[in-house]
């Protein structure tokens, strides 16, 4: 594990879990929220058309979206509290130098030290991304 003490990773496990919480209840209520309610309401006027189906989709798609990138964070909560466990956590990926603590504090799921993420968005940086 990195040079962190155990009042640190204990902090940082702690920021880990309430995050992964927090996520978890907005998942939760945007599912149970949406529940496709907005789609219902449009689908369910007189005379419905064209346009509000269509409106409906996309409401639903970007519910879709934001729950997605949820679980996507709270997947790299489960990774950074499995490195932790096995004594990786707070150790850059690329390059195994320690990554600080207090950009551990800023980014508790980091896996790599400041230097390598610069170095990875600038070989990245031109990688296509998805869009809405």
């Amino acid at each position: 594990m990195a040079e962190l003490t155990a009042q640190q990773t204990a902090q940082l496990d702690q920021a880990l879990t309430g995050r992964y919480q927090r996520l978890m209840n907005e998942v939760q209520e945007e599912m149970e929220r949406t529940g496709n309610i907005q789609y219902v309401e449009l689908m369910g006027r007189d005379p419905g058309d064209i346009g509000d189906e269509s409106m409906a989709d996309a409401v639903a798609d970007l519910n879709l979206v934001i729950v997605d990138r949820q679980v996507h964070e709270m997947r790299d909560i489960e990774a950074a509290r499995r490195r932790i466990k096995a004594g990786d956590y707070g150790v850059c990926m690329d390059c195994g130098a320690d990554i600080g603590f207090d950009r551990l504090m800023a980014y508790p799921t980091a896996k790599r030290c400041l230097a390598c993420q610069q170095q990875r968005e600038r070989v990245y940086a031109g990688e296509a991304r998805p869009s809405l």
